[in-house]
């Protein structure tokens, strides 16, 4: 077992993620060829999937991970051929340090049901307006209302919900025009952010990267498909996000989280993907492996600017279909 980091108290959930991953690798008990998902391992840890994301990222830098064709990541470092094993991860009887499981469960009441809740307000928004009552909420998950304000707040500093005139917790809608507000602040903050933090890229991160595009461009498979969304993720943290200032890059997690919920929704409800969107962004990490910024961040205005068009001609489409049928008892719609 590799010993704890300093300062343990003061750990992050995904570097106290990544440390539990890397020591049951180390310790033999993820086996070389373990393909690693990481909805699995936020079950087991009891944590969202965020944190463990970020820490199988860092374990791929350090090539204790690596990408393959298929969905997640395999254990081991990249080109040993290795083959797939999909044993549940849940029978392997991962060891988690003591120290570890108190940090982690030790979290605030809030971050234990913020993820549900984000993930059953982003689902239905894109069909109308839905009022949150507090105390539906808090009898819901059997908390109190203390808790349940402070989900809420986070949720409004994140775009996702509002209090209208009333002082009533409002989600949605989300339209045409708030997906454009949306798009025209990532249109002026991303583009300067990835020439802001061109000198500060993990050079190494980024070619792995381009490769793993490579790959994908092109190709019709559903894993492409299914791996949008961590491409994606992948090129934010790795570019766009890769300059100092914590301030800008929180602003832009922030902004991005109702555009990536709203495409999110668009896939689940059977919209198809476009091959443009992996090609574009290959176009933008290609650039950037040579050096050429400004013409990167000229080619990350246009995929913005696709990419909105995209959303909001997907977004016509849906307007037709009916709402959910079911939603979370505390959501009540909102008729007009």
């Amino acid at each position: 077992m590799s010993e704890p980091r300093l300062g343990q108290n003061t750990q992050r959930r995904y570097e106290i993620a990544e440390d539990v991953l890397r020591s049951n690798i180390a310790e033999g008990i993820l086996p070389p060829g373990l393909v690693l998902l990481e909805g699995p391992i936020a079950e087991i840890l009891q944590i969202s999937r965020a944190p463990v994301q970020r820490a199988l990222l860092q374990l791929e830098s350090d090539g204790l991970v690596h990408r393959f064709k298929g969905r997640g990541y395999l254990v081991g470092p990249p080109g040993r051929a290795i083959e797939p094993n999909r044993t549940d991860i849940k029978s392997l009887g991962l060891t988690i340090p003591q120290h570890a499981d108190e940090a982690l469960q030790s979290r605030s009441s809030w971050e234990r049901i913020y993820t549900e809740i984000e993930n059953d307000v982003a689902g239905c928004v894109i069909f109308g307006q839905y009022r949150i009552i507090e105390n539906e909420l808090a009898n819901h998950f059997s908390v109190s209302r203390t808790v349940v304000r402070d989900v809420l707040t986070r949720l409004r500093e994140r775009g996702l919900v509002r209090k209208n005139q009333s002082s009533h917790w409002i989600a949605g809608p989300l339209t045409a025009q708030t997906v454009k507000d949306h798009f025209m602040l990532r249109r002026l903050l991303e583009p300067q952010a990835l020439a802001l933090g061109a000198s500060h890229i993990d050079r190494d991160r980024l070619a792995a990267l381009f490769s793993q595009l490579v790959e994908l461009d092109g190709s019709q498979s559903a894993d492409a498909w299914q791996n949008l969304e961590d491409i994606r993720t992948q090129f934010t943290e790795c570019c766009v996000l890769a300059m100092p200032n914590e301030r800008l890059r929180e602003l832009i997690r922030n902004n991005l989280l109702p555009v990536t919920a709203t495409e999110r929704l668009l896939r689940q409800l059977g919209l198809p993907g476009d091959p443009a969107v992996i090609a574009e962004i290959r176009l933008i990490v290609e650039l950037m492996t040579r050096g050429a910024t400004a013409a990167a961040a000229a080619m990350l205005e246009n995929h913005i600017d696709a990419s909105m068009n995209r959303t909001i001609a997907q977004m016509k489409i849906v307007a037709i279909i009916p709402g959910p049928s079911v939603t979370a008892a505390y959501l009540t719609r909102v008729v007009e």
